[in-house]
């Protein structure tokens, strides 16, 4: 039977408790409050879709209930869970579901922590108390608590669980009541920061497309210019570079490695080694490019990766012959290669047959395209291809060596800079359907579901962002290694980490196939196992960890991230009281990240001049009543902001208080936004790059592709006008001096001033 239709000859009324009780154990929702105060009931047809998508029959009454059966059954079966998340102050506990004939026997528990080192218990099964029981099939069984005399460090350990001829494993996950808290955020600490598109930073020597050496650069700018505490980047994640559709850094073609694009080829060791390349650079053809590639407003992310490639492929063939030698850098590649594991082959397995089948049929761009057998990382085909095109996957896990040692100096940098909390990285969402991670890690997905969001004033039709949901249950059977994986990577070289829709960790909304954004239905995650381990990774890699809870939050969820010790992100247009005015500076919240805006939204400058609306009536985003209707509300917004700053005593009162007597973003108006956001007692404070210069057109244009230059848009000032120039130095005085005057001035900076004196 097809879904979308159900047998209407089945009691209508038993498929319904059927459908609520499956529903109900896979985390459906019955419906939600829109932002408009309207509940939305889950249709049946999307509840059954849903649950189809998740591996459940569902078509009828005998199909639904045979599932639900085959579940329980499982679940009892299993001598003992996949994994447990608990505390550290948590009494070390794991249960055991044994036949009621087996009760007689001895359970014996090994205990392997996370360092190696093992304990062995035994138990008497009759002597432990019970915890439940079920009739199945004619059979009872039981479910035991087993105590462990022993107290777990925070990490992860297996417990080997023998009974007679029954064997099971647990992954015993331990974890922090909270996520890390720097010592000199504590006691009401606050610090600031600068968030730059690393892709559109702008130098003299870069080849088109702000690199790592860039990085450095802003990095000392940031700490003898601007006195921060971190540098916040866009998401470095691998994308797949082909504009317009494979440019996104929150759509990647991989979360767990980084886009190439960011190397700087001149700064690599094996440049200097490398005479082929030292002379390519020096050729008509290849300066040409780079001064023409330097010139464009926008990344041309093709051309940029076309170039880089080049040289990496050169480089790459010298480095060859020293890894045969086995010489010291060989043996650091190789080592690399061995912590990464199964992560990193299958990326550059990946990336190896995209380049190679790609070449061979230029149609061809997408794996789905793939011949069948190269679809699967596991087929005969695929492991011969590996064998026989070793260089080429070895080439892509060198690729990613190169990047993490540049990625590592930057953040040194930023340590021997002072900076106390250094880069600030952002993990995306999502990941594309077309990308690795869905090649290689399939069975972490939900075939069939997309992600997106319900109608709302911003997308009255409901948001389809077009990737699948993750597989919790699957997570969970792994042990969350994926999970953590993914925390793990993207933090290892920075102080704090953004999640980007931290939501994520507790409820998504579902699309199912052959649905709109408008039909789709809330599915809860297992929210508390994802929160400990991430507050795990956050301690054991001294990271501030910063989750991005815009748009319509349950209260719950903001305590619960409040509790774990995940600041908040809070944005200035955001943030407003009951009657639509402007929050005042002292009712921010403590614990939190306050910004000016994100990339999908518009610039303070072109917030104030409505550079974002006609944006997109010149797209066709909107038409032109829409325009008229959202330039009349924007200039409401406009007056209300500026009722504030001066009822906060932030605009020279002898100043005009009508928002008509400004058409632009002033000098006084850009001071005194940013000293409102320095006001706030949030601990930390972000400004964009575009908005402390004063730029107008945003990074981001929601809704749209080819019609806007998404994410290629490159920085107003060059890295070396950032000190040069006479206005942009006026910006950096203005945001240094609230720094200082707020009490956000870097701690690390400080402390060193106040040990001087």
């Amino acid at each position: 039977m097809p879904k979308g239709t159900i047998n209407v000859s089945m009691p209508s009324d038993h498929f319904e408790q059927l459908l609520d009780r499956a529903a109900a154990k896979h985390g459906i929702e019955p419906g939600f409050w829109d932002i408009w105060g309207r509940y939305h009931t889950t249709s049946n047809e999307t509840r059954r879709a849903i649950l189809e998508d998740m591996g459940l029959a569902a078509q009828d009454s005998e199909a639904l209930q045979h599932s639900l059966a085959s579940i329980v059954s499982r679940e009892w079966e299993r001598l003992v869970p996949p994994s447990v998340v608990t505390g550290e102050a948590d009494e070390a506990q794991i249960v055991v579901n044994v036949p009621v004939d087996v009760l007689g026997q001895v359970a014996h528990i090994l205990l392997r922590r996370e360092d190696g080192e093992t304990e062995e218990f035994d138990f008497e099964l009759a002597d432990l108390p019970q915890a439940g029981s079920i009739e199945m099939d004619g059979r009872t069984w039981v479910r035991k608590r087993i105590r462990m005399p022993v107290a777990l460090p925070l990490g992860y350990h297996d417990v080997f669980v023998n009974i007679g001829s029954l064997r099971g494993i647990t992954r015993y996950i331990v974890t922090p009541e909270s996520a890390w808290k720097p010592p000199h955020l504590a006691d009401h600490g606050r610090a600031a920061g600068i968030s730059i598109s690393l892709y559109g930073l702008r130098s003299a020597r870069n080849w088109g497309c702000g690199d790592f050496t860039d990085l450095l650069e802003i990095i000392d700018w940031a700490a003898a210019e601007l006195g921060a505490s971190f540098v916040g980047l866009n998401p470095l994640h691998a994308i797949h570079n082909r504009r317009p559709f494979n440019t996104s850094p929150y759509l990647p073609n991989c979360i767990f490695y980084q886009n190439f694009i960011y190397l700087d080829i001149e700064a690599m060791d094996d440049f200097a080694h490398c005479r082929r390349a030292q002379c390519l650079r020096q050729t008509r053809e290849v300066a040409a490019e780079i001064d023409a590639l330097r010139a464009t407003p926008i990344v041309e992310y093709e051309r940029v990766a076309t170039l880089k490639l080049r040289f990496l492929k050169l480089m790459f063939c010298d480095f060859l012959r020293e890894w045969r030698h086995r010489t010291p850098r060989a043996l650091d590649f190789q080592k690399y290669i061995t912590d990464e594991g199964d992560l990193l082959e299958r990326f550059a397995l990946y990336c190896a047959l995209d380049e190679v089948l790609h070449r061979q049929d230029p149609d061809v761009w997408i794996w789905t395209q793939w011949p069948e057998p190269y679809r699967d990382p596991a087929s005969p085909e695929t492991r011969a291809f590996r064998q026989h095109r070793w260089r080429r996957v070895m080439f892509y896990q060198y690729i990613q060596w190169q990047i993490d040692v540049q990625l590592r100096r930057a953040q040194q940098r930023t340590r021997d800079r002072d900076l106390s909390i250094g880069l600030y990285h952002d993990l995306a969402l999502a990941t594309d359907r077309f990308g690795s991670d869905l090649w290689g890690h399939r069975r972490f997905y939900i075939p069939g579901c997309r992600v997106g969001s319900p109608p709302d004033d911003f997308a009255p039709n409901g948001q389809d962002w077009g990737f699948p949901p993750p597989n919790s249950e699957r997570h969970r059977e792994n042990g969350y290694r994926l999970f953590a994986e993914s925390i793990r990577k993207n933090c290892r070289r920075g102080g704090a980490l953004r999640m980007d829709h931290v939501m994520r960790l507790f409820r998504l909304y579902w699309i199912p196939e052959g649905k709109n954004a408008s039909e789709g239905a809330y599915v809860r995650e297992r929210s508390d196992d994802f929160v400990r381990i991430l507050a795990l990774e956050s301690v054991r890699n001294e990271v501030v960890l910063v989750g991005e809870d815009l748009g319509t939050v349950e209260p719950a969820i903001r305590e619960t991230l409040d509790r774990f010790g995940i600041l908040s992100y809070r944005l200035f247009y955001f943030e407003k009281d009951q009657n639509g005015a402007f929050r005042r500076f002292d009712e921010y919240p403590g614990r939190a990240l306050v910004s000016s805006t994100t990339h999908d939204l518009p610039t303070l400058a072109g917030f104030w001049i409505g550079a974002d609306l006609e944006a997109r009536r010149s797209v066709g985003v909107i038409d032109d009543a829409q325009f008229r209707s959202q330039w009349e509300n924007r200039r409401r917004e406009k007056q209300k902001m500026l009722d504030l700053l001066f009822a906060m005593d932030l605009m020279p009162r002898n100043l005009p208080r009508d928002a008509a007597f400004y058409p632009d973003l002033t000098g006084e108006l850009h001071n005194a936004i940013v000293g409102f956001l320095a006001r706030t007692p949030s601990q930390l404070m972000a400004i964009n790059e575009e908005d402390l210069t004063k730029e107008t057109a945003q990074q981001n244009l929601p809704g749209t592709t080819w019609q806007y230059p998404n994410w290629s848009r490159k920085m107003r000032f060059t890295i070396e006008e950032l000190r040069s120039n006479r206005e942009a130095r006026a910006y950096t005085e203005m945001f240094r001096n609230w720094i200082a005057r707020s009490g956000r001035t870097n701690q690390v900076i400080a402390h060193i001033s106040q040990q001087s004196t």
